[in-house]
């Protein structure tokens, strides 16, 4: 996956994103320093990417 791709981002994700970046023009950064932004944000809070799983496991001791 070349670094920019975000197909392995979740729908939700990629609407925070651009909500968070509509947030950072509307504040007056350029388009292309509130996209970067956006998506770090959404990494920071996130984690990055989809991820699998999600649910707890039993530990086995």
């Amino acid at each position: 996956m070349p670094r920019g791709d975000k197909s392995a981002y979740t729908d939700k994700q990629k609407r925070q994103a651009e909500h968070i970046e509509d947030s950072y023009e509307h504040r007056g950064l350029s388009k292309p320093e509130a996209e970067r932004r956006a998506w770090a944000t959404v990494n920071k809070d996130s984690g990055g990417g989809r991820k699998s799983g999600g649910g707890r496991t039993k530990a086995t001791c």
